[in-house]
C-alpha cells in the first residue's frame, strides 16, 4: 500500500452554455442525426427482457473528436462527457443540446501536448455530487467540487507518477477503483516518461491511500462493480489478448481469482475498436462498449445482444431515472430507452 499524493486545491474554468468555444476547439453539433436502421442484434431470447421491440436508438450530439466517459448528473439532470483530443469536457441537456462545460479537463501544462488524447477520460460522480475525473495530460485523478475548485486525489504510486488514469468506478463505501494504461501518454507504452513499469488497477480509499489491485492486465481500460460488488469488471484492450475480464472482490477491498469473463478476439477482428467502458444494470447484466457497439451480456458471461452503432464505442453511462442508457461512439453521443435500468436509481 502506498500514499497518493497530498491534497492539492486548483481553480479551474467552467463554461456556462452561453461562451464561445475556445479557440482550437473542434465544432460539434447539436442536433439529433437519423442512425441506421436494424441497430439492434438480439441473439438470446432473454434480450428481450432488456430492450424492447420498440427500442430506438438516437443520436443526440455529434461532430466531435473522441468521447468518452458519460456520465449522468442527477441533481442537474444533465449528461457530462469528455472529448479527449480537444481536452474538453462538455454538458448535455435536454432540449438545449451540448454546451461547452470544462476546458482544460485533462492537461493544464503552458506547453502543447505533443500525443493525441491530453483531456479527460472517464468521469463519475462521487457520493456528494462532484466530479471525479481521469486526466489523461496531467497523469491523475481529480475531483471538482461544485464551487469550480479541483483537488488531487491520486497522481504516483510508489512515488512515481502514474501513466494516465483512463477509467474510474466509486465503490458504496467510498473507495475509487481506476485503470491505468499508458494511453494518454504521446508515447504510450514507449513514452520516455513513463515512470511504472507495469500498467495497474488501483483501489483509493477515502483517507487518500493507494493500493496496487493487479499489474498483471496489459491493457487495462474500462472498470464497474456488479450490482452487489462481489465482482469487479476491467477491459484488457490488449491485442494480444483482448477480452472482458472478472475478478472477485476480497472483503478487504483488494481482488482475486482473475478471469475472462468474455474473449472479444472474435469481435476485434470483424469490427473497429476494442473492449472499452462498461456499466451494469440491476439484474447484473453487463454493458460493455466495444467494437462496433455495445455488447449486452448476462451474469453468466452469454452474450444477449447489441446495441449496434457501426464506429469504436469507448463508454455508457445510465440516465435519467435509469433506464435511459447513454452511448459514446467515435464523434457522437447516443441513447436509448431500455425495460432495464442502472444501480441506484
Amino acid at each position: 500500500m502506498k500514499t497518493a499524493s497530498s491534497l492539492l486545491l486548483i481553480t479551474v474554468t467552467l463554461y456556462a452554455a452561453a461562451f464561445l468555444s475556445p479557440p482550437g476547439l473542434q465544432s460539434f453539433g447539436q442536433e439529433a442525426s437519423p442512425v441506421p436502421e436494424n441497430n439492434i442484434e438480439r441473439l438470446d431470447p432473454r434480450i428481450n427482457t432488456i430492450i424492447p421491440t420498440d427500442a430506438k436508438l438516437e443520436k443526440i450530439a455529434d461532430g466531435f473528436a473522441w468521447v468518452e466517459g458519460p456520465v449522468w448528473n442527477k441533481e442537474g439532470s444533465f449528461l457530462l462527457f469528455s472529448d479527449i483530443p480537444n481536452n474538453a469536457v462538455f454538458k448535455w441537456e435536454e432540449g438545449k443540446g451540448a454546451s461547452l462545460f470544462l476546458k482544460p479537463s485533462g492537461y493544464t501544462g503552458k506547453e502543447s501536448f505533443s500525443g493525441k488524447e491530453p483531456g479527460s477520460n472517464g468521469l463519475t460522480m462521487d457520493a456528494k455530487g462532484n466530479l471525479v475525473l481521469a486526466e489523461h495530460g496531467d497523469r491523475r485523478i481529480t475531483r471538482l467540487d461544485k464551487y469550480g475548485t479541483k483537488t488531487v486525489i491520486a497522481d504516483r504510486y510508489d512515488e512515481k507518477r502514474l501513466n494516465s488514469p483512463n477509467d474510474l468506478v466509486f465503490k458504496s463505501n467510498g473507495d475509487l477503483y481506476f485503470t491505468d494504461p499508458p494511453f494518454g501518454l504521446p508515447g504510450t507504452f514507449d513514452d520516455p516518461e513513463k515512470e511504472l513499469p507495469f500498467q495497474g488497477v488501483y483501489r483509493v480509499s477515502p483517507d487518500g491511500e493507494i493500493t496496487l489491485l493487479t499489474n498483471e492486465i496489459k491493457a487495462p481500460n474500462g472498470i464497474a462493480f456488479s450490482p452487489d460488488e462481489k465482482i469487479l469488471y476491467v477491459t484488457d484492450v490488449s491485442p494480444e489478448r483482448p477480452a472482458w475480464l472478472a475478478y472477485d472482490v476480497n472483503y478487504d477491498g483488494t481482488v482475486s481469482s482473475g478471469r475472462v469473463f468474455h474473449d472479444a478476439a472474435e469481435f476485434v477482428k470483424t469490427e473497429k475498436g476494442a473492449p472499452d467502458g462498461m456499466k451494469t444494470d440491476k439484474r447484473g447484466n453487463l454493458f460493455g462498449a466495444g467494437p462496433g457497439g455495445v455488447y449486452i451480456f448476462s451474469p453468466d458471461g452469454t452474450l444477449l445482444g447489441r446495441i449496434k452503432t457501426g464506429v469504436p464505442t469507448s463508454n455508457v453511462s445510465w440516465g435519467n431515472d435509469g433506464s435511459v442508457l447513454y452511448i459514446t461512439a467515435g464523434a457522437a453521443v447516443y441513447r436509448i430507452k431500455l425495460d432495464t435500468a442502472g444501480p441506484g436509481f
